[in-house]
């Protein structure tokens, strides 16, 4: 599961479609729907908000809009309400890790895709979240 602090402007059409089912799948596990996942890594974050449920719906809500903006067709009924939109703190450090992440993907997955991103220095973030200086989160497992 990889629920990415990065605007989902960046990820190609299989990372885009891959956001969408995992972050669908993190809602799912806050909701206490499935046995599995219930203690990745990448959930840490919004488990540590006020409304873990809300965050995850306000975060889909992005993830939508960008596949609505690209002529997709994602699923409007799986959207559900976002009480509050309280942003979550990540690190530069994180953001620096995720882009070089991603950068490496699209290099082997989308080259036209890299090639348009890769002189990118400093990534937009998703919306609910906002950047701190620090190093890569704790909650992140490094390759």
């Amino acid at each position: 599961m990889r629920l990415w602090s990065l605007h989902p402007r960046y990820l190609d059409a299989a990372g885009l479609v891959a956001l969408w089912r995992e972050a669908l799948l993190a809602r799912a596990v806050l909701r206490g729907e499935t046995i599995g996942y219930r203690h990745h890594a990448q959930l840490i974050r919004f488990r540590a908000c006020r409304s873990p449920r809300s965050a995850i719906n306000a975060y889909l809500r992005v993830v939508h809009a960008e596949a609505m903006a690209r002529g997709y067709a994602f699923d409007r009924s799986k959207l559900a309400r976002t009480v509050t939109l309280e942003r979550i703190v990540t690190t530069r450090g994180q953001v620096d890790y995720e882009w070089s992440r991603l950068l490496a993907k699209l290099r082997r997955r989308s080259p036209l895709v890299y090639r348009r991103h890769r002189h990118v220095a400093y990534p937009a973030v998703h919306p609910l979240f906002s950047v701190a200086e620090g190093p890569i989160c704790e909650w992140e497992r490094v390759a």
